[in-house]
């Protein structure tokens, strides 16, 4: 591990820490009364990496690399035996330039009994006149380098939206194709009850377009609900209209109909505050009051279709 304000990176062996236990090898307890293990009992060895060591990755064949957050680089390092059996144990053998400020580091299934350990992908958080700016943030980038011989070698640079990714992980793609293909989910499936392993469908949940309603009533401590039973497919939200009065409690029951994995639709209501994103067969339940008057838009922000933006209605709040 490393410690960013101290420039090395210390190996700790689990034969030691076990040994240490057993011998009861304390420091002393911590304030919560769980003893501390002597330091020199439990450590492997110590490696003068870089300035500012952060995160470290393994290759599966003997190697460590640690980004260092200072320095900008990234550093390989062998380990100890079972891992390396050369002739140059817990040694720094090369160093790779970084563009800038490089935090966490990503070796596929580096934490794994099996990594895959070609590629390594450093996460930068600042990119410092390496791209164009286009916007009111400046690009982030992530640089892909090769691993699998002796040197590093920086393959790739690439800009992206968003900063560096804490512990990001990357599995072999094959695994995936292994894994059973997505299904949507079956019409009015309510994606936060489950029975069985799977999303329960709602009562209230229509399964098909044209079986829409509104309906007002009222409670018996005299408050009114308009309730409503609606459906979400390209490129329509059904009902298009609804109208209820000032003080109603409004109760939408929204099912996205869709038979396609990729058809997500999005609902919202901006001036009550309503939002809501429904993936294919996903059923859902708003509720607000609608205590001010007014005509208000109820939209799509999910780009559906070419029609997209005909995928709205409005609210009609009568006093």
């Amino acid at each position: 591990m490393g410690g960013k304000l101290a420039p090395y990176a210390t190996i700790y062996s689990t034969e030691k820490i076990k040994q240490a236990i057993a011998d009861k090898k304390f420091e002393g307890k911590d304030r919560y009364g769980v003893p501390i293990l002597d330091y020199g009992s439990v450590v492997a060895a110590q490696v003068e990496v870089c300035l500012g060591p952060l995160h470290t990755e393994f290759d599966g064949r003997g190697n460590a690399y640690i980004s260092c957050f200072v320095s900008n680089e990234v550093v390989k390092f062998t380990l100890g035996q079972p891992e390396y059996t050369g002739p140059k144990p817990f040694s720094v053998v090369d160093k790779v330039p970084i563009n800038y400020n490089v935090g966490h580091i990503c070796i596929p299934e580096s934490n794994s009994p099996n990594p895959a350990g070609k590629y390594l992908v450093a996460l930068n958080k600042w990119s410092i006149d390496r791209f164009m700016n286009v916007g009111p943030l400046f690009p982030k980038n992530f640089q892909l380098i090769d691993i699998s011989g002796e040197k590093m070698k920086v393959l790739l640079d690439m800009p992206v939206a968003f900063a560096e990714t804490h512990y990001a992980k990357a599995i072999r793609r094959e695994k995936l194709e292994k894994i059973k293909p997505l299904q949507v989910a079956p019409t009015g499936s309510d994606f936060l009850a489950f029975e069985g392993g799977q999303p329960r469908k709602d009562e209230n949940a229509l399964t098909t377009v044209g079986k829409e309603s509104v309906k007002r009533y009222q409670l018996p401590d005299g408050s009114w609900v308009t309730e409503v039973w609606g459906t979400l497919i390209r490129s329509t939200i059904r009902p298009n209209i609804i109208t209820a009065k000032k003080g109603d409690i409004v109760r939408l029951h929204l099912t996205n109909v869709e038979q396609s994995l990729n058809a997500m639709h999005g609902f919202a209501l901006a001036e009550y505050g309503i939002i809501a994103e429904t993936e294919p067969g996903r059923y859902v339940e708003l509720e607000f009051v609608a205590d001010v008057p007014g005509v208000f838009a109820f939209y799509c922000f999910d780009f559906c279709s070419p029609l997209h933006l005909e995928m709205a209605g409005w609210l009609v709040v009568e006093e």
